[in-house]
């Protein structure tokens, strides 16, 4: 038992006076990777916090029903979560290492032989057992070092999944916005259907009145088959958008059509975001933690490279009995202890070159980290510029699908009283329709800014937020 006690507080105690060579990590600084103090757009509209929920912003109930089953149910995420577990297990395997290695074997053998030519029977048994104990003592830190760099591939991959979670998220809302923009355009295209078959109709009494000729009724019957022949495009590529809403929260692409058929209006959102300064997206974005993380497990691993350059000592001891009967097991008891010790001489430049090869993959590590900041800001900014542009249009088209209306309204009871002829009806009804379809791209287009913008600040994710744990306790 003493021999078993200082194998393994030996360790311990040498492990306390072991130096750890490679450099220390350290996060870059925002001038480091060229974070400006400010956007060069300016944001002076943006009042409101991103949330993490960032969906319910939207006040749009369906919305934040297909966000939440998204977040339960996505495949995408469900391999997320799945590569998760095995880096975290990689991390458990990294730890194990830091203490001693003990195994126990045993063994029972019973011998019987007959001599000849008396026939007398001669027998015996045989116990054994025995313990054993190893350990690697970390004098130089390769194996801190090593746990150092699984522990932030661990963070890494947690920030990744919630990177992936994240995109869903836009992609979902993304494409709900796009099945309410088709719903309003198929319902423009079928009241303009309505109208310019009400009007074909007026064009054809008047013609057999004798008070206009055939080309008003052709122009009216051309119109007709025009906006007729756009509704099974539009509900076309109303199907498919619904039925990628099904593919996204992990079911058939059938599965949400009766639960979408009725139609609803574009969501409108908040009036804007506090977008914060660039240097926020260090701490929001999880694909920039990711590549920051991915950065700090590089760097660990360059300690892991140069330990290998170290003499490595490993610690071992063994405790065996033995005995000839089953009453007394204890009748003899061995034991040892080695101590080793071990040094690359020649090698040929191979563990030197390993140690350049990491340090070339930190510096890449940097260079991908820096550029993932970058991208990052470039994407808020966009976001912004979009949102911007986007609030304009709105404003515009608002007007034009007002002025549309009246026009045409106005038109109509011209050409019934026959005050104007079909071709001046016809301009006013073509206006109408692209108002109308523009108006609604200009609300889908300002709502699909938000939700990019929403993505390019991170959706407001933090580290004490997480996705939905669907991994088990097995």
């Amino acid at each position: 038992m003493r021999l078993g006690l200082r194998l393994i507080a030996a360790p311990g105690m040498l492990a306390l006076s072991a130096c750890v060579v490679g450099p220390d990590y350290h996060p870059p600084t925002p001038a480091a990777l060229a974070v400006p103090p400010i956007y060069s757009v300016a944001p002076d509209l943006f009042t409101q916090s991103a949330t993490t929920r960032w969906w319910n912003q939207f006040g749009d109930p369906d919305l934040t029903r297909l966000e939440e089953a998204g977040l339960a149910a996505n495949l995408d995420i469900g391999q997320a979560l799945s590569r998760l577990r095995q880096v975290r297990e990689a991390l458990a395997q990294a730890r194990s290492a830091a203490v001693p290695t003990i195994s126990a074997s045993g063994g029972y053998t019973r011998t019987q032989s007959i001599t000849a030519p008396a026939g007398a029977s001669l027998s015996g048994d045989s116990l054994t057992s025995a313990a054993e104990a190893a350990y690697q003592v970390d004098l130089f830190g390769g194996r801190s070092r090593a746990i150092e760099a699984a522990r932030a591939d661990s963070e890494a991959s947690q920030f990744d999944s919630a990177a992936v979670a994240l995109t869903v998220q836009s992609t979902i809302a993304s494409t709900y916005l796009q099945v309410r923009l088709l719903q309003v355009n198929l319902a423009n295209a079928q009241e303009a259907r309505i109208n310019q078959t009400d009007n074909l109709q007026i064009a054809d009494w008047r013609r057999q009145a004798g008070l206009i000729g055939q080309l008003d009724v052709d122009l009216a019957r051309t119109q007709l088959a025009q906006t007729t022949a756009t509704i099974p495009q539009i509900e076309s590529s109303l199907s498919q958008a619904i039925a990628g809403l099904g593919v996204l929260l992990g079911q058939g692409p059938g599965a949400l059509r009766a639960e979408l058929a009725q139609s609803r209006p574009i969501p409108v959102g908040p009036a804007g975001l506090a977008v914060g300064i660039p240097a926020d997206v260090l701490r929001q974005r999880p694909d920039v933690r990711s590549a920051e993380r991915t950065l700090a497990a590089a760097t660990a691993r360059i300690g892991v490279a140069e330990a290998a350059l170290s003499p490595a000592l490993s610690l071992g001891g063994s405790i065996g009995t033995g005995s000839g009967t089953l009453s007394s097991p204890f009748d003899l008891i061995t034991g040892q202890a080695f101590a080793r010790i071990a040094q690359t001489i020649f090698d040929g430049g191979r563990l030197r070159s390993l140690v350049r090869t990491q340090r070339a993959a930190t510096d890449g590590a940097f260079a991908r980290y820096k550029l993932s900041v970058l991208v990052a800001l470039e994407d808020v900014e966009n976001a912004v510029v979009a949102l911007q542009a986007a609030n304009r249009r709105q404003i515009q088209f608002d007007l034009a699908e007002t002025s549309a209306t009246s026009s045409a309204d106005l038109a109509r009871q011209q050409y019934r009283s026959g005050l104007i002829d079909y071709a001046a009806l016809l301009i006013t009804e073509n206006l109408l329709i692209t108002s109308r379809n523009g108006a609604a791209q200009a609300r889908h287009d300002r709502a699909a800014a938000l939700v990019q913008l929403y993505a390019a600040l991170g959706g407001g994710w933090t580290d004490r937020d997480a996705i939905p744990d669907r991994t088990d306790n097995g």
